[in-house]
């Protein structure tokens, strides 16, 4: 059953999620746009190197205590490898992003989405909740709708990371009805300008509290079509409308 919103409803609630800029020595306009007063700007995610490196980063440490002061939720990335990766590397990633970077929690990349990894996940999520006192904002980067039981483990998950060309077929799972849209989180590249209402619709309809929506694709030389602004980016933060950092 699909989330039934209405419009203004919607509006209100939704902002940006920004899944990964490149590093901001390569992506500098990109970093200084997410401080811009106004913008719906719900989280960015700060992506050292596959993580946090392997030293403090001056020019990261620079962006992100720019979103903090701006009133920005900054996560580290942490990379999950679908359940591959061992749990106490995972774990002093974490520490390194809240030792040098003072996060405000973390993006799981890669979680796994079955029933017989929810366990581990959740011994996870509790690990990093712990880490930052019971006051982590972690998101559960599943790309596609996961088991149910993981909605109870982390404050968002990423329910579709995508193309366009599937976004607008996509189709919401059942069970995502039973949660507000503040609980979902949608990234779609490849969304011309011209599509840019229709994909808003979807999100709004599928219940998606969190977006970001590109017209950048998997061109040749473009590995993450996230790293950089979309082309009309003034245009869907004045559509989607004034806010506040939460």
């Amino acid at each position: 059953m699909p989330h039934l919103t209405t419009s203004a409803e919607a509006v209100q609630e939704m902002g940006f999620g920004v899944p990964g800029y490149a590093h901001p020595l390569l992506a500098p306009v990109e970093w200084a746009e997410l401080t811009r007063p106004g913008t719906p700007l719900h989280w960015a995610v700060l992506n050292v190197a596959e993580g946090p490196g392997a030293r403090p980063d001056p020019h990261c440490l620079e962006a992100a205590g720019k979103l903090r002061n701006a009133g920005v939720r900054v996560l580290g990335h942490l990379d999950l490898c679908h359940g591959s990766r061992a749990f106490g590397e995972i774990v002093s990633d974490a520490h390194r992003f809240l030792d040098w970077y003072r996060v405000d929690g973390f993006y799981l990349d890669r979680c796994p989405t079955d029933r017989v990894d929810l366990p581990e996940v959740r011994r996870l999520t509790a690990t990093l909740e712990a880490v930052l006192d019971g006051e982590a904002h972690l998101v559960l980067a599943h790309g596609t709708h996961p088991y149910p039981g993981y909605a109870e483990t982390a404050d968002q998950l990423v329910t579709f990371s995508g193309p366009w060309t599937d976004y607008r077929w996509s189709q919401v799972a059942e069970w995502t009805a039973d949660y507000p849209p503040e609980k979902f989180v949608h990234l779609v590249h490849g969304v011309p300008r011209s599509h840019l209402d229709e994909a808003m619709r979807i999100a709004r309809w599928q219940g998606a509290g969190t977006i970001f929506f590109t017209d950048r694709g998997d061109q040749a030389g473009q590995s993450d079509p996230f790293q950089t602004l979309p082309g009309y980016w003034d245009e869907i933060v004045s559509r989607i409308g004034p806010g506040v950092s939460e």
